[in-house]
């Protein structure tokens, strides 16, 4: 088994595609790494406080990745690549949240 099997099951379909050759990572997995990237870059140059509502709110942002990946799983629904990214990019921000206020709340 491959590393990059562990973190992502880098199906094809489910995947971004630049010519013939596939990224890595499945697209909402593309969507989760760019979303936490950008959100540690917006939060280098802008100061966000981190308390309670904050950090729910970064929860909040996670539910739907879990909404469309159940409903997928489990229903007779199929999802596209650009919902799997949308609710990526948001899990991404979501997940920098809590991380970002976990650390906050650790060092304080």
């Amino acid at each position: 088994m491959k590393f990059g099997n562990l973190i992502c099951h880098r199906k094809p379909e489910r995947t971004f595609k630049i010519g013939k050759n596939y990224f890595p990572v499945c697209s909402r997995c593309t969507g989760i790494y760019l979303g936490a990237c950008a959100y540690f870059a917006l939060v280098y140059l802008i100061y966000v406080e981190y308390n309670l509502v904050t950090i729910i709110m970064g929860f909040l942002m996670v539910i739907p990745t879990f909404i469309d990946g159940l409903t997928q799983l489990f229903l007779p629904r199929d999802s596209n690549n650009t919902i799997r990214f949308s609710t990526g990019i948001l899990a991404g921000m979501g997940m920098g949240i809590m991380v970002k206020g976990l650390k906050t709340a650790l060092i304080f």
